[in-house]
């Protein structure tokens, strides 16, 4: 094995890679591919040919502005190794030109799997103007694809049809129909693109190294902001620093706006404006002009009560009332004779924001005990405590009776001394959130300051958010993936 050093492998491999880059077009697709192909690019029309009426389809005959009409069929597909989650565009998404027509109409049809036509819609930016359709940022598991049905006008049947957009770390192409290669020139490919990769990696080894893994990035990153979000950000930074050797991140979340304020100031003080940092919010942040977002799923929450307050459900008018005072002891909802106490979220909090919003409909009242239990204020009509994060509301939910609160449902499921209120028939889950009829809900977006560079720890953070990994363990706290299609209409 004396041949086995670095100067042989090197020498070897540069050989094989010459060769093997010849057909790397041919044979294997980059890691992030979105590949289009024209299907079908027929005449509609009943125009006049060589004096003799054209025999095809003539459906818009009866309007002189459609005859020269053409349907055009175009599939898109995710052909590379790589998940495309939302983050991976640059800026806006796809954009299709037709060379000398103009579109009358387009149709989405044989998505891929059927849930992906939820991201095709005019409220999420699918549009047309002009010779171009305008596709929104399309979330694209490997294999998944989708097509385009449209309706043209104009003498360029069979002209160039061009998918335009920008991929971090990949490419937009056109795919071309090319000869099969015989087996024995593919085996032959296969053997030495193989061979590269193992000599490589027995290189990296002879060094003392592992081989890197695709989508890896070394470095430090921080993620702040939602509590809610923690324990899920918490296991999937684990899981990216066990696939990605160098890679350090610390989750250390406090709040929805206090990551945000915090990475806004990082940024400012940043010379080049980028820090190693990723803010997670719940629902989506104002008033910071150089953040830039990507969605990453919906959380779930729940109300909670202590089990000793007698309730299962809970109508939205009532919970209202409670809140503003009107109801002071459960017994007046058919709970038992306890009095009511509050125990909320700090105004930094993105829950208690999205409380507020989507569920109270209005402003919880003001801070009235610092205990949870004695009411400093006597002229408060309820008792009202703040805590900073949920595992500590949820902690004096446990042990204070009479006392409600709200929080992440996973977290909340799993409290001690606690119980989970339906909202009006419906159970916190992500089932009755899919379905529309449970409302304490929140898109989380993950925020950068500006957008860092392509092969940097923050982005392909970003990136991995959006593959299976990371899904599975969003799915696994309960909450919902954006990347997972079935969720993207509420993204």
């Amino acid at each position: 094995m004396e041949w086995l050093n670095a100067e042989n492998v090197l020498g070897t491999a540069g050989v094989l890679v010459t060769l093997a880059v010849l057909a790397y077009e041919r044979l294997i697709p980059g890691l992030k591919r979105i590949g289009y192909r024209v299907q079908m690019d027929t005449k509609i029309g009943g125009d006049q040919e060589n004096g003799e009426a054209d025999v095809r389809l003539g459906l818009f005959d009866e309007f002189p502005d459609m005859s020269e009409g053409s349907l055009v069929l175009l599939r898109i597909e995710n052909d590379g190794l790589r998940a495309i989650g939302q983050n991976s565009y640059e800026s806006d998404g796809l954009t299709v030109t037709f060379t000398d027509r103009t579109v009358r109409g387009v149709a989405v049809t044989e998505p891929n799997p059927e849930e992906l036509v939820e991201s095709l819609t005019a409220e999420r930016g699918l549009r047309h103007q002009g010779n171009k359709i305008h596709l929104p940022k399309v979330p694209l598991n490997k294999g998944h694809h989708f097509k385009l049905l449209v309706m043209l006008n104009g003498p360029g049947i069979g002209r160039e049809v061009k998918v335009r957009g920008t991929i971090n770390e990949g490419t937009v192409k056109r795919n071309r129909q090319q000869p099969r290669p015989s087996n024995l020139l593919l085996g032959v490919v296969v053997f030495l693109v193989l061979l590269v990769g193992v000599q490589q990696s027995l290189l990296w080894r002879s060094q003392g190294q592992e081989p890197p893994r695709m989508g890896c990035a070394e470095g430090r990153l921080t993620i702040v902001g939602s509590t809610a979000l923690r324990p899920a950000m918490e296991r999937i930074a684990e899981k990216y620093e066990s696939d990605c050797s160098g890679a350090e991140i610390e989750v250390a979340a406090d709040g929805s706006r206090e990551g945000l304020q915090l990475l806004d100031a990082e940024g400012r003080k940043a010379k080049d404006g980028a820090p190693p940092m990723v803010a997670i919010s719940d629902g989506r942040a104002s008033g910071h002009e150089e953040l830039r977002e990507d969605p990453v799923g919906v959380a779930v929450f729940a109300m909670v009560v202590n089990d000793g307050v007698g309730l299962d459900d809970i109508s939205l008018a009532d919970l209202r009332r409670l809140y503003r005072g009107e109801v002071r002891n459960w017994r007046e909802l058919g709970g038992h004779d306890l009095p009511v106490r509050l125990v909320s979220r700090s105004s930094a909090s993105g829950t208690r924001g999205i409380f507020q919003e989507s569920v109270l409909k209005g402003f919880e009242p003001g801070v009235s005990s610092q205990d949870c239990v004695r009411r400093d204020d006597p002229a408060a009509r309820q008792s009202r405590c703040e805590r900073r994060d949920t595992p500590t509301v949820l902690a004096e939910v446990g042990e204070i009776a009479g006392a409600v609160g709200y929080g992440e449902q996973k977290a909340a499921s799993e409290a001690p001394g606690v119980k989970l209120l339906r909202l009006e028939g419906h159970a916190a889950d992500s089932e009755t959130v899919r379905a529309g009829t449970y409302p304490f809900r929140a898109t989380e977006y993950a925020y950068t300051y500006g957008s860092p560079p392509a092969d940097s720890l923050p982005a392909e953070f970003l990136g991995y958010l959006s593959d299976g990994a990371a899904q599975r363990v969003l799915r696994s706290h309960g909450h919902l993936s954006c990347a997972g299609l079935r969720s993207v209409q509420l993204c």
